[in-house]
């Protein structure tokens, strides 16, 4: 039996030299289709300048001047790249080899290089490049909606509960401190939902959505706290307000 640990091959790939079934792809591969891809726009292409994988220049009243990288993958070093030699040229195109799944067809590395003004062509298996982004300047169309449930989230959140970059507890959101609010009133007594307004404005609307289960109506317009709303104040103890907790 072969050896499979022979080596790497001279590509680089890590895959046994005995297999030759399928070979590593190489960035080089995609260098003619992206020079005639460049050509067809009227530059002249050429490759390995300056450290830059394809360098095009047109001639004109001002030359223009557009830098290629080539990857077989999407991935955050060939952005660095392209970000890095956006200073010295007019245009970078980000090229890669296509794929169905891969981070070229990702909505979010399309819109990273859009925020950054990098192109990005797709090189199929036949040689055809396709546009995936053009290498413009980009400015995203404001998202009134959004920005103002941040803004009201940020006001509405009771000091800093949670730590950015927290995923092994839920988020302590305004709306969870406005129902922890409430299971503190209610644990005292239960109560119908305007008269927790003084505790919070938005308590008939959190009591009657009940979305955490922390709730029950005991009869007609007035409101308990069922056994989860209990296990809640002991869970979240440490989150609840001085006063609050100590009662």
């Amino acid at each position: 039996m072969a050896d499979e640990s022979a080596g790497l091959r001279q590509d680089g790939c890590t895959a046994p030299i005995r297999s030759r079934r399928t070979p590593c792809p190489l960035e080089t591969s995609l260098y003619a289709p992206v020079k005639a891809f460049l050509e067809n726009l009227g530059f002249s292409a050429k490759g390995e300048i300056c450290g830059c994988d394809v360098v095009a220049i047109r001639d004109g009243e001002e030359v223009r001047v557009v830098v290629a990288e080539l990857k077989t993958s999407f991935n955050l070093e060939l952005v660095l790249q392209g970000v890095e030699r956006s200073a010295a040229c007019d245009e970078v195109w980000l090229a890669v080899r296509a794929s169905t799944k891969g981070r070229d067809r990702d909505r979010r590395a399309l819109k990273l290089c859009r925020m950054t003004g990098l192109g990005l062509l797709s090189v199929l298996p036949d040689g055809r490049v396709e546009i995936i982004v053009s290498p413009e300047p980009w400015k995203p169309r404001p998202d009134r909606k959004r920005r103002s449930r941040l803004v009201a989230e940020h006001r509405r959140r009771q000091g800093d509960p949670t730590s950015g970059g927290s995923t092994r507890r839920p988020i302590m959101t305004a709306y969870r401190q406005q129902a922890l609010a409430c299971a503190v009133a209610l644990s005292l007594s239960p109560a119908r939902p305007r008269d927790l307004k003084a505790v919070t404005p938005d308590a008939p609307k959190i009591l009657q959505g009940n979305v955490y289960g922390w709730f029950e109506r005991i009869e007609r317009g007035i409101y308990g706290l069922s056994d989860g709303g209990r296990a809640a104040l002991v869970h979240w103890a440490d989150a609840l307000p001085k006063q609050q907790a100590a009662e």
